[in-house]
């Protein structure tokens, strides 16, 4: 039996009756392990922070990439979520995982912040540290990347091997958000273009004026009842709000390593600035000069 089964669910009585036991002060005594501990899992948490090296910089680079693994899982929780409404034609439902994943994405790029103390001559403390460690390896970012609809069967290759090459594979063959919104779309009465809706998804899609035209029209109709100018509005920010993420890693890497090669093998910087030019939801971009 694991951890989390051990966690006994209370009742709004039970939690009265108890308060009114205490005289209104916390609960401090447990006979087994702390029940905070056993639902949160915060002792285990607090072990995986292994630095590498004494450098009191590096425990922040390490904490900070543990909290942005954390937030990439919880993305991709809530992009499943809205990408399984869609397809079960569930617009409404939809709404709320993807403003959620938004508000996770502010989180996310918060993170950002607390590493702009670092200067080259930090990184370069513990950076050889690193060896071929990079976040390009991230199995979960590149399952956000997937989930967002940029597909690049190389990009599963590192992996090989490991039980995140079966998830990414079947990720990488599955219909992305961005697919299940122009299926949505043709199911709903827009005329889109009949090879989009039979593309091989293992590939990014490229912006179709069929796609564009579709949101044309759903943002002409300023109605409370237009569901889907509500879910334009938030896969936009979502969007926006990733491509937020995309620039701060940029200026992350360019304020502590310049132009210089990765960890991971690339180019660094221009790598980044050329995935930056990978639209999120193109159609919803390119429809605007027309609305």
């Amino acid at each position: 039996m694991n951890d989390s089964a051990m966690v006994r669910p209370t009742t709004a009585t039970e939690r009265d009756e108890r308060a009114s036991q205490n005289g209104g002060r916390p609960t401090l005594e447990f006979r087994k392990r702390v029940p905070y501990d056993t639902y949160v899992h915060a002792s285990t948490l607090h072990t995986l922070q292994q630095p590498l090296s004494g450098d009191p910089g590096e425990m922040s680079f390490l904490v900070v990439s543990q909290i942005m693994e954390l937030y990439f899982g919880l993305l991709r929780h809530e992009l499943t979520l809205a990408r399984d409404h869609l397809r079960g034609d569930q617009i409404w439902e939809s709404l709320a995982p993807l403003r959620r994943a938004g508000l996770h994405l502010e989180g996310l790029n918060a993170a950002w912040q607390t590493l702009r103390w670092m200067t080259p001559a930090d990184f370069n403390r513990f950076r050889d540290l690193l060896g071929e460690g990079s976040g390009f390896q991230s199995a979960m970012y590149r399952q956000i990347e997937f989930l967002l609809g940029l597909k690049n069967a190389a990009l599963i290759r590192p992996f090989r091997g490991s039980e995140a090459y079966d998830e990414l594979t079947a990720a990488l063959h599955t219909r992305s958000l961005w697919d299940e919104v122009i299926a949505l779309l043709e199911r709903q009465g827009h005329d889109i273009k009949p090879d989009l809706l039979d593309r091989d998804v293992t590939t990014d899609h490229d912006a179709d004026p069929s796609v564009a035209e579709a949101w044309v029209r759903i943002y002409r109709d300023p109605g409370p009842d237009n569901h889907l100018r509500l879910l334009g509005e938030a896969l936009t920010e979502l969007a926006d709000r990733f491509g937020d993420w995309r620039y701060l890693h940029l200026k992350a890497v360019r304020r502590t390593m310049g132009a210089k090669t990765g960890t991971g093998g690339s180019n660094g910087l221009a790598w980044l600035q050329r995935s930056m030019d990978r639209p999120v939801f193109p159609e919803l971009w390119t429809s605007r000069t027309d609305m």
